[in-house]
């Protein structure tokens, strides 16, 4: 409630706490003069008394002299030594206690001239008579010269004494009217404190009413603003779904149109070679070549949608990325063309990354394709790579990028640049700036699909008239360096030998005859199966199987499953796995799992043949 105090209450406050402090600070002020009147008597007692034992000790001295001078005898000299020695010691103390006040500093010198001058007739008269002439000694004492000193030595002690009384008597005097204005201050404090209070309370009871009608106002407001806002949110909804299937529409449009290309060609293509077959003409390579071309440009597409939703397979390695990017210097070279200059600028001290080795050199290359399209008059292409660390404010400023240790690998061209309007659409599918049939517009969001995937950050830099960059931010890995095995020549098809069983599980019926004529076409023997069950019952039947070519995806049992019962019954068995699309059987995390054997569907004969000629000549152990 203090929140909604008004000024006059503040104030009220403030008052009242500023009268307690003053309460406070009476009391203090009592407290301390009270201490100080009490070491201000106890000063001046030690004072008087000490002046007292000055006088006994003039007394003393004057008691052991007469003694002597009566009974010529040295014991009665005792009192006037010990008086003596310890005069001066006694007259210092004194004048330690009294060194603030001038008036008694001045008696106190008059008081030790005088001493002195007594002292001084004590030992004359002791030295005259302690040297025979005692006659001479007792017309001094009659001279009544020592009467004197000693009676204005009393005096003059009398005089200090008194000085101090009066100096009590003040001091104590000034005690006690602090004392009584202290007392007035502090009752006069606690009165005005609880007048100020009771009208502090209430006022603010007061107040609190009106504050209590304010939130009661505010309440209904904020109602009334919450209830504006749940409209906003659902056209914000509605807005977002009419926009996100705006995306679908474009997308699948463009998946549609490539598509139906790819097919058209294909279908086309099958139905001349159907034709000319027919007619028994022999010339129909072509044909097959032109249906072959769009095929594969169709898993190129499948590949790349994969990509762009972050969910194609990966098989993430430990890279050397100057290693690796020095090693595609030459391919880029001939890619680009003699009008391109390539240059490579390699970090020292590179930290290593983790991501699967062949998208990444996809990514390169796409970009590195992109470079030479906005370079149509040849450029300078610059492939750079560094350490890059990301920090808490660089992570807050873009969403989905974690701040942390990053290895950077950055493209670079002189080409003709991007306006921020078309980098900010840059990553969208099937969105290009090149002509009819000159790009498909996923080759971007397929990298930034990659980049994500591995767990990294892209961003584009560009300026209209003097180039792009692109930097890939990939994480940093910091596990053990990985021996990687030698990459098989894509030269000539590896084959397999008679003695080489392989079964073909493939639940699909068309894809089980295709895959089995594929591994005959390469020599093997092979062995099908329709189903797992099958598959099982054949495993029992032929233990001399050494390849397990399994669909990951079937209905009676998966095919990770199926491996895990196979591999139980012939340990030495080896498994190659097979899918079109699957997330969570040999894939977990659109990575793949350690140890796991996979070749995506559509492949080639070629690339069946190098898998698993791969798989069965890798070390058994």
């Amino acid at each position: 409630m203090a929140t909604f105090l008004k000024r006059r209450t503040l104030i009220i406050l403030l008052v009242a706490l500023g009268l307690l402090i003053g309460a406070l600070a009476a009391s203090a002020i009592i407290f301390f003069q009270q201490a100080k009147d009490q070491a201000a008597i106890q000063h001046t007692l030690a004072v008087k008394n000490r002046l007292s034992d000055i006088l006994s000790l003039l007394q003393d001295a004057e008691t052991g002299q007469r003694g002597f001078l009566l009974t010529e005898r040295m014991e009665y000299l005792a009192p006037y030594e010990g008086a003596v020695r310890q005069f001066r010691e006694q007259i210092e103390e004194v004048g330690s206690e009294i060194a603030d006040n001038p008036v008694q500093i001045q008696s106190l010198a008059t008081l030790r001239l005088l001493a002195n001058d007594k002292l001084e007739e004590l030992r004359q008269t002791i030295q005259l008579t302690q040297g025979g002439q005692k006659d001479e000694a007792l017309a001094l004492v009659v001279s009544d010269k020592g009467l004197t000193l000693m009676d204005n030595a009393r005096k003059a002690i009398q005089r200090m004494q008194y000085e101090e009384s009066r100096l009590l008597l003040e001091r104590s005097a000034n005690s006690k009217l602090t004392f009584r204005l202290a007392e007035i201050g502090i009752a006069s404090s606690l009165l005005f404190t609880i007048i100020l209070g009771w009208v502090a309370v209430t006022d603010a009871g007061r107040q609190f009413r009106e504050v209590s009608l304010a939130n009661a106002n505010l309440a209904e407001a904020h109602k009334k603003t919450l209830e504006a806002v749940a409209r906003r949110d659902k056209l914000e909804s509605q807005l977002r779904q009419s926009q996100k299937m705006e995306a679908v529409g474009q997308l699948t449009g463009g998946i549609a149109h490539d598509f139906n290309n790819m097919l058209a060609v294909v279908i086309g293509s099958l139905n001349l070679l159907k034709r000319r077959l027919e007619r028994g003409e022999n010339n129909v390579g072509r044909f097959v070549d032109s249906a072959l071309d769009g095929a594969e440009r169709a898993a190129t597409l499948t590949h790349r949608l994969l990509a762009f939703s972050r969910q194609q397979p990966l098989a993430p390695q430990s890279i050397d990325a100057n290693k690796f990017v020095a090693g595609m210097a030459d391919l880029i070279r001939r890619t680009l063309g003699e009008t391109i200059q390539v240059e490579t600028v390699l970090a020292g001290g590179l930290w290593r990354t983790h991501a699967d080795p062949s998208q990444l050199e996809s990514a390169i290359l796409n970009l590195a394709v992109n470079a030479r399209d906005a370079m149509p008059e040849g450029g300078r292409l610059t492939i750079e790579t560094s350490n890059a660390s990301l920090d808490d404010a660089y992570s807050a400023a873009h969403l989905e990028v974690p701040a942390g240790q990053y290895v950077l690998v950055s493209v670079t061209d002189t080409g003709v640049g991007m306006a921020p309007g078309i980098i900010d659409k840059a990553f969208e599918p099937f969105f290009t700036t090149k002509g009819v049939g000159q790009g498909t517009g996923l080759g971007l969001s397929q990298v930034q699909g990659f980049v994500k995937q591995s767990g990294g950050h892209i961003k584009i830099y560009s300026e209209v008239g003097h180039g792009t960059a692109v930097k890939i931010y990939l994480p940093r890995f910091f596990g053990e360096t990985e021996i990687l095995p030698d990459e098989m020549s894509s030269e000539g098809l590896p084959l397999g030998q008679s003695s080489e069983v392989v079964l073909v599980v493939e639940d699909e019926e068309r894809m089980l005859r295709v895959s089995a004529e594929a591994f005959k076409e390469l020599g093997y023997t092979v062995l099908q199966a329709g189903s797992p069950g099958a598959a099982l019952r054949i495993i029992e039947q032929h233990p001399e199987i050494r390849l397990l070519f399994t669909d990951v995806v079937m209905p009676e049992m998966s095919g990770k499953t199926l491996a895990d019962q196979a591999t139980a019954k012939l340990p030495n068995l080896k498994v190659l796995f097979t899918t079109g699309f699957s997330r969570n059987a040999v894939i977990h995390n659109n990575v793949l799992d350690p140890g796991v054997n996979f070749l995506p569907k559509p492949f080639t004969v070629l690339q069946l043949a190098q898998k698993v000629r791969s798989v069965l000549d890798s070390d058994s152990s």
